[in-house]
């Protein structure tokens, strides 16, 4: 599906979408487009370009409140990454919302993102970091949820879909069983928003992060959406122009109200009017749509790799796109290396999981992660590659 759009597929099989997705023309057009036109600061000027750039970002933040189905386009804050957005939750609002021995849960197949914030608060405020254990394939399973939950939990942090075992985590129910208990949810959204349609009032999702260069858009551009009684209680982590009312010489300071007091500096303008096309790229084409064909393109992709007697794949069950393998007696690196000979592009290493291999007792995998213009075809092109009698030979 709309291949056309991506001049790299006419090059090259691309498979590592879980590490960035490729960008569709109308994104270069509509960034080219403000530098060449109206390339004017934002919130600082009263006349037409910089009203006009105010229009385009104001339009970019309605569009991404609806595409996650927010109450308010002030629940939507514009960060740098995924990784600066969940940052942001843990050391603006958990910082002073937990106290010694209170506990986060998490799992030992979250990316960096999701542990390493928890780690440093941990060291700072003394609170306890524990994990969700995985089920037989690697999932986790609102039961194991409920059996770690203890007395002194007060947050469970998740990806939606993993990054390397590809499952779709059942987020509603575990925010449902959460809330009960006055816990709060912090969902990692990265390999999620751009593959299936996501609703926070339906989840009831307290914090979600996510990431525009994982869904067709510009890098440098984060989402952090809270619930606006969360942001609002979320303290700065970073200050200066942009996010202040008023400011005297003996120190009393005064914010803004959301989403300004949390979007301190010049933001990165271009590619947040470059999101708002894709949006409407993404909105397009349908994220039911998206969904089903990468289910559909899994299951091809499954069968063919079963094919091959040297592959070992470690997540069979899961229902996203994202497969994790390895050839027998290869080095995923030199794997990934042989397969770029044949412009085959797929991810090896850790995948920033380090904890995971406590659970797969393997450090490093090959990964393949699908998107909607990828198509049988690259499959074949793959299966055929590793197929190939001579790959040994070829790694020398």
């Amino acid at each position: 599906m709309y291949r056309e759009d991506f001049n790299v597929l006419k090059n090259v099989v691309y498979l590592d979408n879980a590490a960035t997705t490729l960008k569709p023309k109308i994104l270069s057009q509509k960034v080219s487009d403000y530098y060449n036109n109206y390339s004017a600061n934002a919130s600082r000027g009263d006349y037409k370009i910089a009203l006009l750039v105010d229009n385009e970002i104001l339009n970019t933040r309605n569009k991404i409140k609806d595409f996650i189905n927010a109450s308010s386009s002030d629940e939507i804050i514009f960060t740098s990454n995924a990784t600066d957005s969940l940052n942001k939750i843990v050391f603006g609002y958990f910082r002073y919302n937990l106290k010694d021995n209170d506990e986060v849960l998490i799992t030992k197949a979250e990316h960096a993102s999701n542990i390493l914030p928890w780690f440093e608060l941990s060291n700072e405020i003394n609170i306890n970091v524990n994990y969700i254990p995985l089920n037989e394939n690697y999932e986790i399973t609102l039961d194991n949820v409920k059996k770690s939950i203890t007395k002194n939990t007060k947050v469970i942090s998740l990806a939606y879909i993993s990054n390397v075992v590809g499952d779709i985590r059942p987020i509603k129910e575990i925010i449902e069983y959460a809330h009960k208990l006055g816990i709060k949810v912090v969902v990692d959204g990265a390999q999620a928003v751009a593959h299936m349609k996501i609703d926070v009032i339906d989840t009831d999702i307290d914090f979600l992060a996510f990431s525009a260069h994982k869904m067709c858009g510009p890098t440098g551009l984060g989402i952090l959406y809270g619930k606006k009684e969360l942001l609002n209680n979320l303290y700065p982590t970073c200050f200066g122009g942009g996010m202040n009312a008023s400011f005297t010489f003996d120190r009393i300071t005064k914010y803004k109200s959301l989403p300004s007091k949390l979007e301190a500096g010049t933001l990165p303008i271009a590619s947040i009017i470059g999101f708002g096309s894709v949006i409407d790229y993404l909105n397009n084409i349908g994220m039911d749509n998206i969904y089903n064909y990468e289910k559909e393109l899994r299951n091809y992709a499954i069968d063919r790799l079963s094919e091959i007697e040297n592959i070992e794949i470690y997540n069979t069950n899961s229902k996203s796109g994202i497969i994790t393998f390895n050839y027998k007696d290869i080095f995923p690196q030199d794997l990934a290396i042989y397969l770029d000979k044949y412009n085959i592009c797929v991810r090896a290493g850790n995948h920033c999981a380090k904890l995971l291999k406590d659970e797969l007792k393997i450090k490093n995998t090959c990964r393949v992660s699908l998107y909607f213009y990828n198509t049988k075809e690259d499959i074949d092109a793959l299966v055929k590659a590793l197929k190939n009698s001579n790959i040994k030979n070829e790694l020398l």
